[in-house]
């Protein structure tokens, strides 16, 4: 497994960063003096999902992809009846923690999916921390789950995982790489794993299969479903928005297929007034089924 993680990246060096949770695994490339740039993955994937940016990035900044707390090769700790041991709040601070551990106490971020939601609470919370904040196929979480309440049904995933414990993880733990498998094919623009490398499918699988992870993620979306959704109500309430310049990526085939409203509309009307967006031709995984749109976006945002 680490080889295959170590042909995704090559060149870049791989960090083991302590925290009080336990250990994060990051791996960073590019010159030391670089400006940094930070990348979380989403679900339910890892650091890898960035393996076909993050070398092409890292000729201009230095790169740190991080797996976030519960995934990948990052420690695992049980949650708590509050939530709060996922909640993005509580990720965003320990994210910067690690940040400063290595380094960079001021950075830009990009995240996707469940890592988008960590990158603008963050962002949000210690607005000072970040130059430069790019979205990945997310809309607001509290929008999200609006969305799902006026239309039953939509992203099942969502309620499902943040049932009770410890319903989905059973469920889960019957077959890991079904279920898994499933969501990523039918997230993708051609409903199949073509679009992942076979090393990162390894990597993958490697982590989603074992109990504790299975109810990490659990754990982060029963997070979406509580404090965090609770975080951006007071955040609209307070009208709080976003200060620094914010990206908005939307895949063609997933987020903004068939909806009313679409992910830039959706940050602009909350936390992002002024952010620009563009949208990505593919499904949910923009860093891997379209790279090369997925990079020149980024490119182009982060020299702005």
């Amino acid at each position: 497994m680490a080889d295959a993680a170590a042909d995704l990246f090559p060149g870049f060096e791989a960090l083991w960063i302590e925290a009080p949770w336990g250990k994060a695994f990051a791996r960073a490339g590019g010159a030391s003096d670089a400006p940094p740039l930070l990348l979380l993955h989403g679900f339910p994937q890892s650091h890898a999902m960035w393996h076909r940016v993050a070398p092409d990035l890292a000729r201009t900044h230095r790169v740190i992809c991080l797996d976030l707390k519960g995934y990948g090769w990052s420690a695992a700790p049980t949650g708590d009846p509050a939530h709060a041991v996922y909640a993005k709040r509580t990720l965003g601070r320990e994210v910067v923690a690690l940040m400063e551990r290595i380094g960079h106490v001021h950075f830009a971020v990009a995240g996707h999916d469940r890592g988008g939601r960590v990158a603008y609470r963050m962002a949000l919370d210690e607005p000072g921390r970040v130059s430069r904040l790019a979205l990945l196929d997310i809309v607001p979480t509290l929008t999200q789950w609006e969305r799902i309440e006026a239309q039953p049904g939509l992203n099942p995933h969502w309620p499902f995982l943040a049932g009770p414990a410890p319903g989905p993880e059973e469920a889960i733990a019957r077959d890991p790489d079904g279920y898994f498998e499933g969501l990523l094919r039918d997230w993708t623009q051609r409903k199949d794993l073509s679009a992942f490398d076979p090393r990162a499918l390894h990597l993958y699988r490697q982590a989603w299969g074992v109990p504790e992870r299975i109810h990490a993620l659990c754990e982060d979306y029963r997070a979406g479903a509580g404090p965090d959704r609770e975080a951006d109500a007071a955040d609209l309430t307070a009208g709080r928005t976003l200060p620094m310049p914010v990206l908005v990526l939307a895949s063609r085939a997933y987020l903004d297929h068939g909806k009313a409203e679409t992910a830039l509309s959706a940050w602009q009307r909350t936390f992002a007034p002024q952010a620009q967006g563009a949208e990505i031709d593919g499904g949910h995984f923009l860093a891997e089924e379209n790279a090369a749109e997925t990079h020149a976006a980024l490119r182009r945002f982060l020299a702005g």
